[in-house]
């Protein structure tokens, strides 16, 4: 550890850490993590997490060459007042031993049941932890008050959960998460940076200036071949141009599965926010090898262009029914996160609502402001402080047309993208220069021993456990 912890430390240490205000937190009892000695002195890893008081067992998944579970920790919905009340969030183990290293990973979004390994674990061949982020369900205090799902307490969640593992895992840690979950590797680092022994945060988006989003811009007008970006304006121009026969299909869809749309406002609203979705999707997820499945708008079918939109878009995501899991994170990109807004000139004329911003996608009865500094700190301060930490992204990845970077004072810390890759990028997909330091500095950052000749992963491929989880890999559009 970069400031090694020793023992377990009391919550009047944990949240008397200063925040994002420079305002100490509020302190707890010193027994929050008292362990009880039977369980404590067990040799069995079950029975040592769940010594951990406010842990309890879920579900044990076996898993070869593993213990895997699943778990709920309380947590205070409010860490600066402890008092205020608590919430069960959810959490997974992927246990190898307790003499490897351990990988904290976090989505940002929900959490997978299903035993899975990040790419910084195999590559560590270390144990593993995710968590579930507060406010998606099942992970909501109730009721929700939403001024408490904000980043800070966020990583005041995850430096909890980290404390309270420590004393079980004692090797070096690692943050990890992909998209929103990079994201969240990096607030987590920012507010807590004497947590985590490295920090690799993958195709993490940093939108500074919430209102000046011209990167998106350029981006989409340069990615790839003009004959690729010429064929995705048309078909998504030829949806707007066919909007009322197309819409007759998307109302006959909604009334058959009982689709609503009053959070987006109509099903107008929410057919035309599909549909400009459609260029940012194609380019998030696919590549230019996938262009030709793209049907000629001219000659395409009424069918045709609305399976398209339908495969690269989805168009049950506005409905009422299709934001809900996903509420959390649209008004944490209304209040702290921003959110994109791009042009699309070739639809000028067509469009009538324009990029939606993230408000839109929140039900009117949930209170929201916008801080514009919140991003900013964050920006600052990793340009400025940033120490071990790797952002991986990829080329033609929409999201990466706003990275973070870094200043002069950064130590041992890299942004590297990988070229061609989308919105799935990964180590693995660097240049072979670019992937060899950075297996070299993450098992480094672990603690671990590279291999005598180049550097690569420890733990070999498992097609079952190295397998991305859907939710994680096809998400929605507009989320990162």
């Amino acid at each position: 550890m970069r400031k090694a912890l020793t023992g377990i430390l009391s919550l009047a240490v944990l949240m008397g850490t200063v925040g994002a205000t420079g305002a100490a937190t509020a302190a707890e009892p010193a027994a929050e993590f008292a362990s009880t000695t039977a369980d404590a002195n067990s040799t069995d890893i079950k029975d040592r997490i769940l010594a951990i008081p406010g842990m309890s067992l879920i579900e044990e998944k076996p898993y070869a060459g593993y213990r895997f579970f699943i778990l709920n920790y309380t947590q205070p919905v409010d860490h600066r007042r402890p008092s205020a009340g608590t919430f069960q969030q959810r959490i997974t183990v992927l246990h190898k031993d307790t003499g490897r290293p351990t990988v904290f990973h976090t989505s940002g979004y929900g959490l997978s049941t299903t035993p899975s390994r990040r790419e910084p674990t195999r590559i560590i061949d270390g144990n593993q932890v995710s968590m579930e982020y507060r406010f998606f369900t099942p992970s909501r205090p109730q009721p929700a008050d939403w001024s408490k799902l904000n980043i800070w307490q966020a990583a005041s969640d995850q430096h909890r959960i980290f404390t309270a593992l420590k004393a079980i895992y004692a090797e070096n840690w690692l943050s990890t998460g992909g998209s929103k979950g990079g994201m969240t590797a990096t607030y987590y680092e920012r507010f807590y940076p004497r947590d985590m022994d490295g920090v690799v945060a993958y195709v993490a988006p940093n939108d500074v200036v919430n209102k000046e989003d011209s990167a998106y811009d350029r981006f989409l007008a340069t990615v790839g071949t003009k004959e690729c970006r010429d064929r995705l304006n048309a078909l998504q121009r030829e949806a707007l141009v066919r909007r009322v026969p197309l819409q007759k299909k998307y109302k006959a869809w909604a009334e058959e599965n009982g689709a609503t749309f009053n959070t987006v406002g109509s099903l107008d609203k929410a057919y035309e926010a599909v549909v400009l979705d459609f260029v940012w999707g194609f380019r998030q997820y696919y590549g230019e090898a996938d262009c030709g499945s793209i049907p000629e708008a001219a000659q395409a079918t009424d069918d045709q262009v609305y399976e398209t939109i339908d495969a690269y878009s989805g168009w049950s995501f506005y409905s009422d029914q299709g934001l809900e899991p996903y509420t959390p994170y649209y008004y944490q990109a209304a209040t702290e996160l921003g959110s994109p807004d791009i042009r699309q000139p070739h639809l000028d004329g067509l469009s009538r609502y324009g990029y939606q911003p993230a408000r839109n996608f929140v039900p009117r009865d949930i209170p929201m402001t916008f801080k514009p500094r919140v991003m900013r700190d964050v920006d600052d301060w990793v340009r400025k402080n940033a120490n071990r930490m790797l952002f991986v992204y990829g080329g033609d990845d929409p999201w990466g047309a706003e990275p973070f970077r870094l200043g002069k004072k950064a130590r041992d810390s890299y942004v590297m993208t990988a070229p061609g890759a989308n919105h799935g990028a990964s180590v693995a997909q660097l240049t072979d220069a670019d992937r060899e330091k950075a297996t070299a500095r993450i098992l480094a950052w672990a603690g671990v021993e590279a291999p005598a000749a180049a550097a690569a992963p420890l733990a070999r491929f498992d097609a079952t456990l190295d397998t991305a989880d859907p939710e994680v890999v096809r998400r929605q559009v507009r989320l990162p």
